[in-house]
């Protein structure tokens, strides 16, 4: 199937030094569409991306794949600390939390989809590379969130999904210096996010925990590791082996 995009080009973008390996997913997180697309499009924001997706599931390309958008900021994922050099941005339309969070059309999320397999045709992305803007920068973000469908996009050939039964263990939460601090801590390093191993749950690991609990746990985004939490964790770690 071939894409139909809506040419809109945004002046905000410089070159690449390497070929993207990530897909970093967006939601716009403004009131509407029309002024998330104009603001991307406006040379003053310094803000880009290369697509976005409107909620009927049109596509507008912003910026060409082979250059670099800006659209992730300070971040982090499996050690590469300039994400917008590696990575492919999509905006998809929501007005997020701050002006009413509310669940992604079907016409969207297919839309989505299809543009992650198309993108995946031209560049070598692992499934542990496609991630919200909220993997990649926890501790400032919550997109796309927790009413993105991600394991639909998994069951689609895209990303990675686990639910394995909870695991035993008191939960682990913010305050709290132990060796199962640690572990945890160095389950999320290993994963991807920015979380070296110290043992002591910091207000960092309950944003990256809630990071991983929008993506990975929807069902509860608390910032406390509990069993099901880690559980999940640790089945993640156990596909990318």
């Amino acid at each position: 199937m071939t894409l139909q995009f809506i040419e809109a080009p945004s002046p905000n973008f410089g070159p690449r030094t390497a070929p993207p390996s990530m897909i970093v997913l967006h939601y716009t997180g403004m009131p509407t569409g029309e002024g998330a697309l104009a603001r991307l499009r406006e040379e003053a924001s310094q803000v880009s991306a290369h697509y976005l997706v409107e909620e009927d599931g049109r596509i507008f390309r912003l910026v060409a794949e082979e250059r670099r958008a800006w659209h992730a900021g300070k971040s982090f994922w499996r050690g590469v600390t300039d994400v917008n050099t590696a990575s492919i941005g999509i905006e998809i339309v929501n007005p997020g939390h701050e002006f009413g969070y509310r669940p992604f059309p079907e016409a969207q999320i297919a839309a989505v989809i299809d543009l992650v397999g198309d993108i995946r045709t031209r560049w070598q992305v692992e499934d542990v590379d496609i991630v919200g803007h909220a993997d990649v920068a926890p501790d400032r973000k919550e997109d796309p969130g927790e009413l993105f469908p991600w394991k639909r996009l998994a069951e689609a050939g895209h990303g990675l999904w686990a639910e394995p039964a909870a695991a035993p263990g008191a939960a682990l939460k913010e305050g709290e210096e132990s060796a199962a601090v640690f572990a945890l801590q160095a389950g999320f390093t290993r994963l991807g996010y920015d979380s070296a191993p110290s043992g002591k749950f910091d207000d960092h690991t309950a944003a990256v925990v809630r990071a991983f609990q929008r993506h990975w746990r929807p069902e509860r985004v608390d910032g406390v590791a509990d069993g099901e939490t880690r559980a999940r964790l640790i089945a993640l770690l156990r596909l990318m082996a």
